[in-house]
């Protein structure tokens, strides 16, 4: 039998066999890197692309907080000019209300009684004067409870004054001021009337 060599056919083979696998290997190699090289590539567009999205919606934001704090500050200053308008209002409406009270304190106040100091607190009023009797204090006070401005008089003090008369005295007392009795009353009589 003849002995034939084939050695130098499987080395050739081999190497046939691993130059090809290195071809494929480096494809492979090239294929994946491209892959990750685009998949990188979309990653990055698609961060960028939501970063603009997210620069957008903050410069929005920032607009939107802007106009909030505006609207904000117009509601403050539309409060502040309705109740400057109601002060307004008010005192308009109470203008004539001071001279109705001067006069009705006028029409109240007898002879031989005269008024020192009139002092007003919210709907208090304190008094001080002197009187030439307790008689004319009596009468001052039945006068103002019957007023249709005045409520409730209250004396607080009483004290001799004979520099005015035997028997002048120095007094001190408050009194509510209201509306008119009677219109309030009115009001009263046309609820009830119309229920």
């Amino acid at each position: 039998m003849a002995k034939i060599n084939l050695l130098p056919w499987r080395q050739e083979y081999r190497a046939q066999k691993q130059k090809e696998f290195q071809q494929v290997a480096a494809v492979v190699v090239m294929a994946a890197s491209f892959s990750v090289f685009m998949w990188m590539k979309t990653v990055d567009a698609q961060i960028e692309n939501q970063n603009v999205r997210n620069q957008m919606l903050q410069t929005e934001i920032t607009a939107l907080n802007r106009q909030v704090k505006e609207i904000k500050d117009l509601k403050k200053r539309r409060q502040e000019l309705i109740d400057r308008m109601r002060v307004i209002q008010e005192l308009q409406g109470n203008r004539p209300l001071s001279v109705r009270y001067f006069d009705e304190m006028v029409r109240a106040a007898p002879e031989g009684l005269w008024l020192t100091n009139l002092k007003r607190s919210g709907k208090t009023l304190r008094i001080s004067g002197v009187a030439e009797s307790n008689n004319r204090v009596s009468s001052f006070m039945r006068s103002l409870d019957q007023s249709e401005w005045f409520d409730s008089p209250n004396l607080t003090g009483v004290t001799a004054k004979p520099a005015f008369g035997d028997q002048a005295s120095a007094f001190e007392m408050t009194v509510s001021v209201s509306k008119r009795k009677a219109d309030s009353q009115e009001g009263a009589d046309g609820t009830n009337g119309g229920a």
